[in-house]
């Protein structure tokens, strides 16, 4: 927590509220200089959290594999892409022609085309989380070892972007199928302190973010680390924070800096703003009278900006939503899926974007990007050329990380409906996951993880991927 106040009542003799400046950083009982001190100690000793980050672009409702990095033009007509294909960098391989950006960066992506979530609906634990026997999606689980927030800048460590986050009076309709996550906000066993932390709500910890001192108080350096030094004293007696003063400078520079500014996309470069707007691909209000598709929203670009932002300031686990990949054609979305390539055509600009973004600012190997979503779609399609639900083949494109790119992982078979190599699941998906975040083998000896050390270290990363 981030509240720093200076409320004129519930105040001590001192002229300040004891209660709220306990609140300074309070992350599970500690204060924000405690558990910086913690870490230094922790790093001295040992720590099984490397300096990585992941985003994970969910594509909610689930994009047809097909039309997305598995075209298979040679199969009938009512199977193959319709939207057609464009070549790679890559020879021999091709997207559907929506990806024209992304197919020209081929040799910095691994596509993984023998990739199966095992799931006909609209279920997230198992694609945000193997299965596993905790029920809860990876971003939580890498929560649990890395703690709630950034011991260094105290952004939550799990956060996810929807596309109120980005764009102030945005109003999207509910649609549990295509927009709810309810494993990022409900992370199963591990309980409410590790769930996602969503930027487009009022919650407490993002009212905690705000620094509520005035102008003059927080200019004076000297005042703020005077209110720490007495702090010291009325937190315990126990010596923990003696010779701390070190920890409570890095505090203060923490809330001077300002975790919450990481969500203001005001503070961005305006150029750079632009270069990652999508608006012009498709007017909301065109998408969003269909009720599969009332969720979705031309604001990825700016989402996947934040979260640029947000690892940036310490984020480990940003998860992405993009909503309206319910595909039927069943007047609940256009006949023929004709949104599709609009819609196709955002991710391609938004992740083309971000990865090169990536590598102008030297984040390429730090950042690992995943797009997936629940599950694939029928190979034939329906009578109103539209497909439903599928199990078999999910897509899956991963890039950065410092992970082998340039490739493709195995191949489907010759109607795109089943593995035709090895298959690999969301259970596969996670273990990558969490070799790219955690050192694993440290994991598996901190007792104190319990089962959540087990779910990590027992799982099997996809061949090929890991350095």
């Amino acid at each position: 927590m981030f509240r720093l106040s200076d409320r004129r009542s519930d105040r001590t003799c001192q002229g300040f509220s004891r209660r709220e400046f306990l609140r300074i950083g309070a992350l599970g009982g500690l204060t924000l200089p405690m558990l910086l001190q913690a870490k230094a100690q922790a790093a001295a000793a040992g720590h099984p959290v490397k300096d990585k980050a992941v985003v994970l672009l969910f594509l909610s409702g689930g994009p047809s594999h097909i039309e997305f990095f598995d075209p298979k033009m040679d199969a009938p007509a009512e199977i193959r892409s319709i939207t057609g294909e464009v070549q790679t960098r890559l020879p021999g391989i091709t997207f559907g022609s929506s990806f024209p950006k992304l197919a020209a960066m081929a040799d910095q992506l691994a596509i993984v085309r023998s990739y199966a979530s095992g799931q006909g609906d609209h279920t997230y634990n198992i694609a945000a989380g193997g299965g596993n026997a905790l029920k809860a999606t990876m971003s939580a689980l890498y929560t649990r070892v890395a703690g709630a927030n950034h011991p260094e800048t105290g952004i939550p460590n799990n956060i996810l972007v929807l596309p109120e986050a980005v764009q102030r009076g945005l109003r999207l309709q509910g649609n549990f199928e295509t927009g709810a996550l309810p494993t990022l906000t409900a992370p199963g066993d591990l309980g409410a302190t590790y769930r996602a932390f969503d930027p487009s709500g009022s919650t407490e910890i993002q009212r905690n973010m705000e620094l509520r001192l005035p102008a003059e108080r927080f200019d004076d350096r000297r005042y703020l680390l005077g209110v720490f030094d007495r702090m010291r004293d009325e937190i315990d007696n126990r010596g923990v924070m003696a010779g701390a003063d070190r920890f409570q400078q890095q505090a203060f520079d923490v809330i001077s800096r300002g975790a919450a500014q990481a969500f203001d996309l005001s503070r961005e470069d305006p150029r750079v703003v632009a270069r990652y707007d999508t608006s012009h691909f498709y007017r909301n209000e065109d998408i969003q009278r269909y009720y599969d598709m009332r969720r979705a929203s031309n604001t990825l670009g700016k989402q996947m900006l934040m979260a640029r932002r947000l690892c940036e300031a310490g984020c480990g686990f940003v998860t992405v939503s993009d909503c309206g990949w319910d595909m039927h054609a069943n007047e609940n979305s256009p006949r023929n899926m004709t949104a599709l390539p609009a819609m196709a055509g955002q991710v391609d600009h938004a992740v083309a974007t971000f990865m090169e973004d990536l590598h102008e600012r030297g984040l390429s190997d730090k950042i690992l990007l995943v797009v997936t979503g629940e599950m694939g779609r029928t190979p034939r399609r329906n009578g109103n050329g539209g497909r439903d639900h599928w199990g078999n083949l999910t897509s899956l494109l991963l890039a950065g990380g410092g992970l082998r790119m340039g490739q493709v992982i195995g191949r489907s078979d010759r109607m795109a409906s089943s593995p035709a190599t090895e298959r690999y699941g969301p259970a596969h998906l996670m273990s990558t996951v969490m070799h790219h975040l955690l050192d694993v083998g440290e994991v598996r000896v901190q007792r104190e993880l319990g089962r959540v050390a087990n779910v990590i270290s027992d799982g099997t990363p996809i061949p090929g991927l890991l350095p």
